[in-house]
């Protein structure tokens, strides 16, 4: 499935929604099904700076795609990671880095989050699009 069908579906779940705190709830249902984060990944090591909240990200390489897990200390932020932890994940690097993430601003998430929390969403995904090309550094380095 293209990343830009991830996100199409993405805006249909939330179109169903016609006020913003039915929208905070379901972000709130969706950081339950985000995988649970090993515990030894909860380090600074994995820490995105620039969330208000603790967002741990993790990536791993696997034949060829990138695998995101995530985790955060607070409940809306890790509903809003599990959507790009869904978005990314299992894609190869350069569809990452090339991806538009078009999705936030069709659902209003940007627009509705605070600053602080709109901030911490553009980290997230600098923080992973890092995680992207440093990945494809590496597999073009190996091809070399």
């Amino acid at each position: 499935m293209a990343i830009e069908t991830k996100q199409e579906d993405i805006i249909s779940e939330f179109e169903v929604f016609d006020d913003w705190l039915d929208k905070y709830n379901y972000l709130i249902e969706l950081s339950n099904e985000l995988p649970i984060l090993d515990p030894k990944f909860k380090t600074t090591d994995y820490v995105i700076s620039g969330c208000q909240s603790k967002v741990w990200l993790k990536a791993d390489l696997e034949e060829g795609k990138i695998n995101f897990t995530a985790d955060s200390d607070a409940i809306i932020t890790k509903g809003i990671v599990s959507l790009l932890v869904r978005v990314l994940s299992g894609y190869q690097p350069k569809d990452i880095l090339d991806a538009d993430l078009f999705f936030i601003e069709r659902i209003g998430l940007r627009e509705n989050l605070s600053p602080t929390r709109s901030n911490g969403l553009l980290a997230m995904v600098k923080k992973m699009k890092l995680y992207a090309l440093a990945y494809q550094t590496k597999l073009e380095n190996e091809q070399a």
